[in-house]
C-alpha cells in the first residue's frame, strides 16, 4: 500500500489545490516566465495566424510534467481568442470517441491533448486525416454492408501535449506545423514564478526565502507553486508575516522536502537502494516493492530527478546507486562499487 502522497506529487492536489493551481497560471504569453525560445516562436506563430486571419498551425509540446504544457495550450487559445477544448489520449480509446470530438468543433477552435502518445492506433490514424485534410471519414455499419461517410471539419488548431516525444509515430509528428520542447527550470527562473504567484496568493517573501523555495522545486514551477502554498501555510499558522530563509526551510523540513528537493519517496528509493541492495544493480519492480509504491510511480515521479541529480543511474542489469546516492545519505559506499 502506498504511503501518503508527497506536496511533490500530482497526486497531492486536491480539487481545492487544483483550483488553485489554476488560478496561478500565466493567461497570456506576455506573463508565462521562462522557455524564451519557445515562448517567442510560439508568439511569432500565432501574430502570423492572427495577421492571416486563419487558424494557427498545430503545435506539439514535449517535456517532463510541470513544465506548462497545459498552461501554453490554454494561452493559444487565449491569444487566438478561440474556444478552447481538453482532452486526453487515455481518454481517446475508440476513433468514434475523437470524432465524437472533432464533429463538434466549432472553427478556429483549439482542441488539446494532453499524453497524445497514449490514444489509441485506430483514433490515432483517424488524427492523421483530420490534421491534415480537416475531414474525417466516418464508417456506417458493419461487415460487408459498411459504409464510409465523409464528415468535412471546419479548420482547428490541435495543441498535442506529451512527457515522452519518442513513443510518437513519426508521421502524427509530421503533421504538426510547430514543436517545441520544454526543459526544466532555472532557480532564477523560478524565482520570478514564485514572485508573481506570492503576489495572487498575497503572502510575504524576502529574497532569500524566495531562493529557498527555488532550491527545493526540481526545476519545476509547478512543484514551486505547490511548495510555496506549503510555506504559505505554515507562515500563516505560525503568525509570521514576512517569511525569511529559515521560515521556507522549516516549514518544507516538516513536509519532508530536503534541500536538494528530495521527497519522502525518493529517500526511500535510495535507502533501499544503498541498503538493501548494496547499490544494485536491482529491477525496478524488486525496488518498487521494497519501498512500497508502484514501478509506475517509481520510474515516472522519482527515478528522473534522482537520475538528473546524479544519484541514480539505470544499466541493462538494473538501478544502481551512484556516488551521490551515498553522499546525500551519509553512507560510505561499498569499496568494490555497486554491481561488482
Amino acid at each position: 500500500m502506498s504511503a501518503e502522497p508527497s506536496p511533490l506529487s500530482g497526486l497531492a492536489a486536491d480539487p481545492e489545490e487544483r483550483r488553485l493551481e489554476a488560478a496561478l497560471r500565466p493567461k497570456h504569453l506576455d506573463e508565462f516566465v521562462g522557455q524564451r525560445r519557445v515562448r517567442e516562436q510560439l508568439d511569432l506563430m500565432l501574430a502570423s495566424a492572427r495577421l492571416r486571419d486563419r487558424a494557427a498551425d498545430h503545435v506539439l509540446l514535449s517535456g517532463p510534467p510541470g513544465l506548462g504544457k497545459t498552461t501554453l495550450a490554454m494561452i493559444v487559445a487565449a491569444e487566438m481568442n478561440a474556444p478552447l477544448r481538453l482532452s486526453s489520449g487515455p481518454a481517446i480509446q475508440h476513433a468514434g470517441d475523437l470524432a465524437a470530438i472533432l464533429s463538434s468543433l466549432t472553427e478556429g477552435e483549439v482542441l488539446f491533448l494532453d499524453e497524445i502518445h497514449r490514444m489509441s492506433r485506430p483514433a490515432e490514424e483517424m488524427l492523421y486525416m483530420a490534421m491534415e485534410d480537416f475531414r474525417v471519414d466516418i464508417v456506417v455499419g458493419k461487415g460487408a454492408g459498411a459504409t464510409s461517410i465523409p464528415l468535412e471539419l471546419p479548420p482547428f488548431t490541435l495543441v498535442g501535449a506529451t512527457t515522452r516525444a519518442g513513443l510518437l509515430p513519426g508521421p502524427l509528428r509530421d503533421r504538426f506545423g510547430f514543436t517545441g520542447h520544454l526543459d526544466f527550470y532555472a532557480e532564477e527562473e523560478l524565482e520570478r514564478v514564485l514572485r508573481r504567484s506570492a503576489l495572487l496568493l498575497d503572502v510575504r517573501l524576502a529574497s532569500d526565502g524566495y531562493r529557498q523555495i527555488a532550491t527545493r522545486s526540481r526545476g519545476t514551477p509547478r512543484i514551486a507553486n505547490r511548495l510555496l502554498r506549503r510555506v504559505r501555510d505554515w507562515a500563516l499558522v505560525k503568525g509570521v508575516e514576512q517569511v525569511e530563509s529559515d521560515h521556507a526551510a522549516a516549514a518544507l523540513d516538516m513536509y519532508d522536502v530536503d534541500a536538494r528537493g528530495l521527497d519522502r519517496l525518493d529517500r526511500s528509493v535510495l535507502t533501499a537502494l544503498c541498503t538493501t541492495f548494496g547499490g544494485g544493480p536491482v529491477g525496478l519492480t524488486t525496488l518498487a516493492t521494497a519501498v512500497g509504491e508502484e514501478a509506475e510511480t517509481v520510474e515516472t515521479v522519482a527515478e528522473p530527478f534522482l537520475i538528473r541529480e546524479g544519484m541514480v543511474a539505470r544499466t541493462p542489469r538494473g538501478r544502481i546507486a551512484l556516488p551521490g546516492a551515498w553522499d546525500h545519505l551519509g553512507l560510505a559506499p561499498p569499496e568494490a562499487g555497486p554491481g561488482a
